[in-house]
């Protein structure tokens, strides 16, 4: 069957549309919500269930960390400290390595036995269980007795012949989350909490773990849920899928073959790219090309947007190379230390610095560059840092 066929237009909108940021309700995705915790929560975990996965970040110097912003940024009227505190007993949300360390869709968890399995050595740390098992035994016994453990709490506690320096015990612990002993109940001021996964993890989740075939299909699935049409490198960079090609071909190919995904070519001027596309959305792209985004109406997306962390296919689709300068020395940034792009309809126009004081109830604007600095695009940057400072809650100052 030869593969369908995209423009770039096409595809850039599908991508829009599926991140929830072009005509949200063609998916069934909410677009506001109002000052009602339980609606707000309930939108919340709709956008989340829809990508699978909120990832996290601890850098919170605009007021608001990514986690926050990405749900900010679809639901007009959220307030950023909703964000900030979704991950509490009872919400059907797990807190795992997906797309980096994320919260996701708590119906996920079976999917993820596979790396549960392959974390008994721990990526950084390697087998600092099996090395330490006298301390992880006591970690676990010292959680099911006295309850929820904060890896602060450890800090600087020594005992002899037992836990050893708070630092160990810290990568222990964080072993054991990894391996899937102990799972994150919530976050207090971004701080973990650790507690035993079956007092976090429904039974019914925890006795059904997928085989690995089977959870790849799964998360392949849900990455392009939220990508629209994308390519096999992206979709495994979603799931943080490394060295599992030949698998993911594989997994791929039999979703094709029970018509599950399609095999769809993005056409630009110069190549064609070779990608996937659920038919489902293909279905709504002559309704996405005839739609008008607006034209001067913006919104500030995190720099860890799952529409930008692909730096390669946000330059494919948009022309803007989205760069993330946190690690620079301040001399040898460009735009700045955490800049939000800005999306205005289907492009992406411009970038700005921004930086809370909320001793002061400010929030700094302290660089703002434009791709191409139009009275339009001046009006929908003004309009973004408005909304965003009203989803922080401060007084937007300009520089």
């Amino acid at each position: 069957m030869a593969a369908e066929k995209v423009t770039l237009k096409g595809a850039r909108r599908l991508a829009l549309a599926a991140a929830g940021l072009l005509h949200p309700r063609l998916i069934g995705l909410p677009e506001r919500t109002s000052g009602s915790s339980t609606r707000a929560l309930k939108a919340s975990l709709a956008l989340i269930g829809h990508f699978g996965y909120l990832q996290l970040d601890s850098v919170a110097v605009s007021g608001a960390r990514t986690h926050a912003i990405v749900l900010g940024s679809r639901l007009a009227g959220l307030n950023a400290d909703l964000g900030e505190t979704l991950l509490a007993p009872g919400v059907p949300l797990f807190e795992y390595w997906g797309h980096e360390a994320s919260w996701i869709a708590m119906d996920l968890y079976p999917a993820f036995e596979f790396r549960r399995q392959e974390y008994r050595l721990h990526p950084w740390y390697s087998d600092v269980i099996g090395e330490n098992r006298q301390l992880a035994d006591e970690l676990l016994d010292r959680i099911r007795l006295e309850g929820p453990l904060r890896s602060l709490d450890l800090e600087g506690e020594r005992r002899s012949g037992g836990w050893g320096s708070g630092k160990r015990g810290q990568r222990v612990l964080t072993a054991l989350w990894s391996a899937g002993d102990v799972a994150i109940s919530q976050r207090r001021n971004f701080q973990r909490v650790f507690e035993l996964s079956e007092r976090v993890i429904p039974a019914a989740l925890r006795a059904r773990p997928l085989a690995f075939e089977d959870a790849l299909e799964q998360l392949l699935l849900k990455a392009l849920d939220g990508h629209g049409w994308a390519n096999s490198g992206t979709l495994a960079a979603t799931w943080r899928l490394q060295k599992k090609g030949a698998a993911i071909k594989a997994a791929l190919a039999r979703l094709q073959a029970r018509g599950e995904v399609v095999p769809c070519t993005l056409e630009t001027a110069s190549r064609s790219y070779s990608g996937w596309v659920k038919p489902q959305l293909l279905d709504l792209l002559p309704a996405l090309e005839r739609a008008r985004p607006p034209r001067d109406k913006g919104v500030l997306l995190s720099p860890f947007d799952p529409l930008l962390w692909d730096r390669a296919r946000t330059m494919l689709l948009f022309n803007f190379f989205q760069r993330l300068e946190i690690y620079k020395p301040a001399r040898e940034r460009q735009y700045g230390y955490y800049c939000l792009p800005l999306l205005v309809g289907e492009h992406l126009m411009g970038r700005v610095d921004l930086k809370a004081d909320r001793r002061a109830g400010a929030l700094h604007t302290l660089s703002v560059h434009y791709e191409d600095e139009t009275a339009a695009a001046r009006r929908a940057m003004q309009g973004a840092l408005e909304r965003f400072a009203r989803f922080v809650g401060l007084q937007l100052v300009s520089r």
